[in-house]
């Protein structure tokens, strides 16, 4: 029976674009696309018809409520003050990751699906696709896109420029794609949800 990796970059807000892509056993994009509410994403999980021969892995979107100056949103990748205890964690005002999407997930889990969390920093780290550009500029996708295409061999990506989402979200297919090949590592729980990344570099 075939095997589906369903990658998605939820977005912090309705207003952003969510991406999601669905890989198959053969390295083929069989579908690209955008949603923008939670409704929108349920409806695709429940439209789905290979959802139970699926592995799927939603990324990890940053908790923007109420740090909202540019400073402090680009610093939160980088300074751990959780792990401090003289600040009070009130309203949990200093979380880095937002809340948004647990319930369908959680859903999703309750109905049998293999569901997985990650990090897009870390996972575009470990696949070396991180570069120096601002994330989400025009060079930074333009840079993902050709390196999807060239060393990972997503031979199916247009020569136009894709969505940010659509190409987050492939980076989460191939996280899932790794757990089914056993090359990932368990690196912490986020609402009761594994939050997966590879373990070894892949070589197609």
């Amino acid at each position: 029976m075939a095997e589906y990796y369903i990658g998605m970059s939820l977005s912090p807000a309705s207003t952003i674009e969510t991406g999601v892509v669905v890989l198959d056993e053969f390295n083929k994009l069989i579908l690209v696309d955008k949603l923008f509410s939670m409704s929108d994403v349920q409806f695709f999980f429940d439209n789905f018809s290979s959802i139970k021969q699926s592995k799927v892995c939603i990324s990890l979107p940053w908790d923007n409520t109420l740090m909202t100056g540019k400073w402090r949103i680009l610093s939160k990748p980088y300074q751990m003050v959780t792990t401090y205890k003289g600040f009070l964690d009130l309203e949990d005002w200093l979380e880095r990751y937002s809340s948004r999407g647990c319930e369908c997930i959680s859903k999703l889990i309750s109905q049998g699906v293999d569901v997985k969390r990650f990090d897009l920093y870390l996972s575009r780290l470990k696949l070396n696709l991180y570069s120096n550009f601002k994330q989400r500029s025009p060079a930074d996708c333009k840079f993902l896109q050709s390196v999807l295409k060239t060393e990972y061999g997503f031979s199916d990506i247009p020569t136009n420029m894709m969505p940010a989402g659509a190409l987050e979200a492939i980076v989460g297919a191939l996280v899932a794609r790794e757990e089914s090949r056993h090359n990932v590592e368990k690196i912490f729980d986020f609402n009761g949800v594994d939050v997966i990344n590879i373990k070894d570099p892949i070589r197609e």
